[in-house]
């Protein structure tokens, strides 16, 4: 059994949106948001002041006070299961292994919260799920950049892309994704981004941070053929637009969806 920490703070509005976020990418292993009050499970090793520091260094929020406790290994399983719950986006229905899909969805993706970030319950993420339910028509070749747990990966195979690829610099999230490639039968072909192979997309996905995704513009416009799109998210409403100048030199992009203060840009490339 492997003891875990719960961490507990208060932040109010867009900022616990982008705290959540922003933990995840330090190392958080699941973030819960209800209100103003922000729910972290850390492994017991980890260091709750430097992953907070971290956090706020990556939002410019203040670093907030907040309380550690310890979780047995059955407590964060309990945890976990309550806190995922089921998302259904027209065809496409996501779930854990331990929810029951429903006989009506005609695309079925399992994922289970674990090493790397990405079950579907994020705004963020939801906003990249419906993009893909909407506009994939299948036969597209797609690169997720940041994978996670590879949902969005997993996702694109499941609505018939013909080949897909899914880079993390996190090799747990290379691990994680590959893992649930297999777990949902579909073919994923999950990588470092040092072992990416020199090719273009018709539609590639990055679904991280803000400052992360303007340094990567010239990167991710490197693997967008020519008319080929683009879709990113983890981004606040307030930043689409500065997000969508940093594209400019390469896409033609607009915000293309919102929700709870989360912003999708998907662009097509010149």
């Amino acid at each position: 059994m492997m003891p875990w920490l719960a961490v507990t703070l208060d932040l109010g509005g867009e900022a616990a949106e982008a705290f959540s976020e922003a933990l995840l990418s330090a190392g958080a292993q699941s973030v819960a948001l209800e209100g103003g009050r922000l729910s972290a499970i850390l492994e017991a090793h980890h260091d709750a002041n430097a992953l907070m520091a971290a956090a706020a260094r990556s939002t410019g929020v203040a670093a907030p006070s907040f309380s550690v406790r310890r979780l047995e290994d059955q407590d964060w399983v309990r945890a976990s299961q309550a806190q995922f719950a089921p998302l259904r986006l027209g065809r496409l229905w996501v779930g854990a292994t331990w929810h029951e899909a429903p006989k009506s969805a005609a695309v079925i993706a399992r994922i289970d919260p674990g090493l790397a970030f990405g079950t579907g319950s994020h705004p963020s993420t939801k906003l990249v799920l419906a993009f893909l339910e909407r506009t994939l028509a299948g036969g597209e070749r797609v690169l997720d950049y940041g994978c996670g747990s590879g949902i969005l990966a997993i996702v694109a195979a499941k609505l018939g892309a013909a080949s897909v690829d899914a880079v993390d610099v996190d090799v747990q999230a290379v691990e994680a994704t590959a893992m649930n490639a297999r777990l949902n039968q579909v073919e994923v072909r999950a990588l470092a981004p040092e072992s990416l192979p020199m090719t273009s997309y018709d539609l590639v996905l990055a679904n991280i941070l803000f400052q992360p995704l303007v340094v990567l513009a010239p990167l991710l416009a490197a693997r967008t053929a020519r008319g080929g799109r683009i879709a990113l998210a983890g981004i606040l409403e307030a930043q689409a637009a500065e997000l969508i100048a940093a594209y400019a030199e390469w896409f033609d992009a607009a915000p293309a969806a919102r929700e709870d203060g989360w912003a999708l840009v998907a662009g097509v490339r010149r």
